[in-house]
């Protein structure tokens, strides 16, 4: 019998995973990937550079990294659509238990994948939290049994071309996104739909009730749907998160920063709520002691009763005005970074009514693949009536050191000075993640 033909359209976390995988189950593996100057296991064939894409017609599966579009493949191979699979799509294929709760959505993914996690922990479940956040699932599918729990934080990208749903999938607020990834936005809400698409009516749909786009995408498939933040899902009544006419705790118990995060919280609870887990103890205890993720409003630094908090993660818009609203706090603010395609209207008019006392822009003025956005955003904060701000546009960009620098001259006793970019990092940084550190060691260094 022949062996079967793979190739690794992208060879990053994801494809080293799915390179274990597939060589476990002797598999013929090539590594396709632009780059050339990869580490690749010894004797690996590989097919590097410019055409990495060429000629895939002639492998029985091609596995397709999160990070790549099916149409770039699509376009070099036309022939290939129904040999494309993804690492998600693999372990979903072959997963042992039914026990899966997927949660997608724009912004709060992964805060509300480790509530879940931490939820069905602390009852003495046993659960691997994977996908966008954690570990790529295939990596410990050998650990799991009938009776296991997963829990898969999922992108869009992920989502694109995905053929299996699980048992309970949430969709948190959507807002666009991923403009520069995405053809449009009608794309956009189709590969988060596909979430849902192949749920059944014995599944569960846990959507937010007060977002149009969620509820659109949550009705996708045949589940029965369940709103939170509104009854019969978690919501905030008062003060106190309820379900099902329970308490479960106070909004001021919560770790967490932010209003927003009161609807990530009411996410977790619905979803394992439904997934069957009515253990209030342990769900109580994992929302009174989970402190967020690294770069999701983290205070890194307090310096002369100025608090220096780091919001990397929040890449949007929308985001960085979620963070505005979580402190009602005079706040510096740090913006700027690569485009995404979106507007910056309402982040503007944001600036101006949430006590913001000042903003420092930063942005590589010269990044030929990457350009900064930063000039639109300043022309449309001062549009808006924003004339507080220093503009740090520079070819190369500024150092984070000189970002900081001035965002600390500007801040008083009882301020917030708050990284909340509302842009990729791209221009500068490799990732928010690089962001984010970068920012956390310079915020560190004051003083």
């Amino acid at each position: 019998m022949d062996r079967l033909k793979v190739a690794l359209v992208g060879y990053d976390t994801e494809g080293r995973a799915s390179y274990d995988y597939y060589n476990v189950v002797g598999a013929d593996i090539t590594i396709c990937d632009q780059k050339t100057d990869l580490a690749v296991p010894a004797d690996a064939a590989t097919q590097l550079g410019d055409g990495y894409l060429d000629g895939l017609d002639r492998f029985d599966v091609i596995v397709r990294t999160a990070g790549l579009p099916p149409r770039l493949i699509l376009e070099k191979n036309p022939g290939v659509a129904g040999k494309i699979t993804t690492h998600v799509n693999e372990f979903l294929r072959v997963c042992p238990t039914r026990n899966i709760i997927g949660v997608t959505g724009t912004k709060g993914k992964g805060t509300t994948s480790s509530l879940i996690a931490g939820m069905l922990e602390a009852a003495g479940k046993q659960v691997r939290l994977g996908g966008n956040i954690g570990l790529p699932p295939l990596t410990f599918l050998g650990e799991l049994t009938a009776d296991s729990w997963v829990v898969l934080e999922l992108s869009s990208f992920q989502l694109i071309d995905l053929e299996h749903s699980p048992h309970v999938a949430v969709c948190l607020m959507v807002v666009p996104e991923h403009l520069n990834w995405h053809k449009d936005m009608a794309e956009y809400v189709a590969a988060k739909s596909r979430l849902f698409e192949q749920q059944t009516s014995d599944d569960v749909a846990v959507y937010l009730a007060d977002n149009p786009i969620s509820t659109e995408i949550a009705a996708a498939g045949a589940a029965q749907k369940i709103p939170y933040f509104r009854s019969p899902g978690a919501f905030v009544n008062g003060n106190l998160i309820t379900i099902d006419g329970q308490e479960v705790c106070t909004t001021d118990e919560l770790q967490l920063l932010g209003r927003h995060n009161w609807q990530n919280a009411c996410a977790a609870v619905t979803a394992v709520w439904q997934a069957g887990l009515r253990d209030l103890a342990a769900i109580r205890a994992t929302l009174t002691s989970f402190s967020g993720l690294p770069y999701h409003l983290e205070l890194v630094h307090e310096l002369g009763g100025v608090r220096y908090y780091n919001d990397s993660f929040g890449t949007t818009p929308e985001t960085a005005i979620v963070a505005l609203e979580a402190f009602t706090q005079p706040k510096v603010v740090i913006l700027g970074g690569s485009d995404k395609g979106v507007p910056f209207d309402q982040l503007a008019e944001a600036a101006r009514t949430n006590n913001v006392r000042h903003i420092v822009l930063m942005g590589n003025s010269d990044n030929p693949h990457n350009p900064s956005v930063s000039p639109k955003l300043e022309a449309t904060l001062r549009a808006h009536g924003f004339e507080a701000i220093t503009s740090l546009i520079t070819p190369g960009g500024p150092s984070v050191s000189e970002v900081v620098a001035a965002a600390q001259a500007q801040a008083q006793p009882g301020d917030v000075v708050l990284l909340s970019a509302g842009c990729a990092s791209f221009d500068m940084f490799p990732n928010y993640k690089a962001r984010g550190a970068a920012f956390t060691e310079a915020f560190q260094a004051l003083g």
